[in-house]
């Protein structure tokens, strides 16, 4: 759609207001100027359209002329998105160093590539909204499927032979329109999905802090809020390198471009666990660091969401990890303000609550049209200033996710890493993950977990008794506890990124170390009763445990047991 007459009213940065636009209406895409800088139309004020624009607004004055583009800010999703890097208006950037200049009209996919094409239908066959007509190998990982748009319903009246072909091209004709292997798609609206399942299978992550004490489930949410210093940039690069989903898409939101260089350069170079092939080919980049425009940092989240949604209907389980939820809200603010709207909490927009639901709500597991099951997990980083926990953007997503990972200062400090708080973090997903345990095999990881946490609160508070009053002071059993709680925080819950055989914990390996620790612990708990006195116990040297960690393999559950037998052996010696 092109507006006649349209002209630039007046510049204030990236605000451009644009009068003769009576047609628009809200998130429009608008070109301004000669080099038809996009922006996206914010405020409406009769024939006055407020634009945010996407690029910088250098040399654009009043007397430009404008144009209105053809709906909402749009992308194309098929085949080519896995392995590609891209803007926060998912352009396609062909190297890690690209900046689009002013006006640029990089596409999100290949158009000239050719793909190969598998028929799953025939002609007679009736189809419905969001079914296959067949799969492309888009990457030795994945397979993707071309699915049938959610307007296109009817019989398959011709569809292409098994071949190769462009992203263009059309490969079926149903109901007199033509389905290509790509589709385009308003990156801020949601894709409507099919029913919606208890999400309840874990999301293992590698990490035994969250996979043990706080595990999210495919299709939830999690937050990990933190202040700086405190490593939430690494846990993310962690659950990204070495989680199960099969598709990661990370959004780098506002945040530094050294941080997402480090990010680039791993995913690009790091070896798939699961596949042994290239981890990039199952990743999505969208970089949008902190000096690139302002509204393309708003929507980069909803691109992000959008491409984990695709492949989410197609079967598959993906991962959005968005760093950070705060640079995000901070572009809220800052778009709110241009716009006059009153502030509200600390200068938030009202609606940045609302916002963040309705960005969390994006995460389902749902049942696909071909009877799979797909899912969308949302992990968001908070970064809230000063550490500040109570301050909006932190206390308002803890609303509305199911897991939060607190990430703890003093842990930090204290070189404990991941730094997660198992004071401040919390895990609603538990009961669902406990039942969905028992139904596979492990009617214990409820119980064992359970124990755990029970061991790790005692002995917060054991600690500090024994820092008033010494710990030579306290009774047998808050001393056996107080050596427990060391036992499980260095056995356990610290793991190194830069160990290969801590880097990554598989679950059997996981069990076996939490239920080494505490069968330590209840053998102890044993003697004491039989009379042993605890500094016999205390003296005993427990430091095969902590080690045990790194000297067995992220997959030698039995090497763990090993070990456990030994020192359960050398308590025993004791009574």
């Amino acid at each position: 759609m092109d507006v006649s007459g349209a002209t630039v009213v007046r510049v204030s940065g990236p605000v451009v207001e644009v009068t003769g636009m009576r047609r628009a209406r809200l998130l429009d895409l608008v070109e301004l100027g000669e080099e038809r800088l996009v922006g996206e139309v914010i405020s409406l004020r009769g024939e006055i359209a407020v634009v945010q624009a996407h690029e910088y607004t250098g040399g654009l004055g009043p007397g430009a002329a404008a144009r209105l583009g053809d709906g909402p800010l749009s992308a194309d999703l098929g085949p080519g998105l896995l392995g590609g890097i891209f803007d926060g208006m998912l352009r396609r950037l062909e190297n890690l160093g690209d900046r689009l200049g002013p006006g640029a009209r990089a596409g999100t996919l290949v158009e000239g590539r050719r793909w190969p094409f598998r028929p799953a239908v025939r002609a007679g066959d009736a189809v419905a909204p969001g079914a296959s007509l067949g799969t492309v190998t888009e990457t030795p990982a994945i397979d993707a499927r071309v699915l049938v748009s959610q307007d296109i319903t009817g019989v398959v009246e011709w569809v292409a032979d098994e071949g190769t072909y462009t992203v263009s091209e059309p490969v079926a004709v149903i109901g007199g329109r033509e389905v290509r292997l790509a589709h385009r798609w308003p990156l801020r609206r949601p894709r409507p999905s099919g029913m919606r399942i208890q999400a309840s299978v874990p999301l293992g992550t590698g990490q035994r802090a969250l996979d043990l004490l706080f595990p999210v489930a495919r299709g939830s949410t999690a937050a990990v809020p933190g202040g700086f210093g405190t490593g939430k940039t690494l846990l993310l690069q962690q659950i990204a390198k070495w989680c199960d989903a099969d598709v990661i898409v990370y959004v780098s939101c506002g945040e530094r471009g050294n941080e997402l260089a480090d990010v680039l350069h791993e995913i690009t170079t790091l070896e798939d666990p699961r596949t042994g092939r290239a981890l990039r080919e199952r990743t999505v980049l969208i970089a949008n660091t902190s000096n690139m425009p302002l509204m393309a940092r708003e929507v980069s989240v909803h691109a992000g969401v959008t491409v984990a949604e695709l492949y989410r209907d197609m079967g598959y389980d993906a991962l959005v990890i968005a760093d950070s939820t705060s640079r995000w809200a901070e572009a809220l603010r800052e778009i709110a303000s241009r716009m006059g709207e009153l502030p509200a909490e600390e200068g938030y927009p009202a609606s940045l609550a609302p916002s963040l639901a309705a960005f969390y709500e994006r995460a389902a597991r749902v049942q696909t049209p071909a009877g799979d099951a797909g899912s969308v997990t949302i992990l968001g980083a908070v970064s809230p200033p000063g550490g500040d926990m109570a301050e909006p953007v932190t206390a308002h997503t803890e609303r509305f996710v199911r897991t939060v990972w607190s990430l703890d200062r003093d842990l930090a400090y204290a070189r404990h890493h991941p730094a997660i708080s198992w004071s401040a973090s919390s895990a609603r997903d538990v009961p669902h993950v406990a039942q969905w345990q028992i139904e596979h095999g492990d009617a214990g990881w409820g119980e064992r977990r359970a124990q755990a946490m029970g061991l790790l609160v005692e002995a917060d508070r054991v600690q500090a008794v024994a820092e008033l009053v010494g710990a030579a002071s306290l009774p047998d059993h808050e001393r056996i506890v107080l050596r427990t709680g060391r036992l499980l925080r260095e056995a356990v819950l610290q793991q190194s990124a830069l160990s290969p055989n801590d880097v990554w914990c598989a679950p059997a390996k996981q069990a076996a170390l939490l239920a080494m620790v505490l069968d330590l612990h209840d053998r102890a708990i044993d003697l004491l009763r039989r009379g042993v006195p605890a500094e016999r116990i205390e003296e005993l040297d427990l430091s095969d445990a902590a080690r045990a960690r790194d000297r067995v393999g992220p997959e030698d559950a039995a090497g763990v047991a090993a070990i456990r037998d030994a020192l359960l052996e050398r308590l025993e010696a004791l009574a």
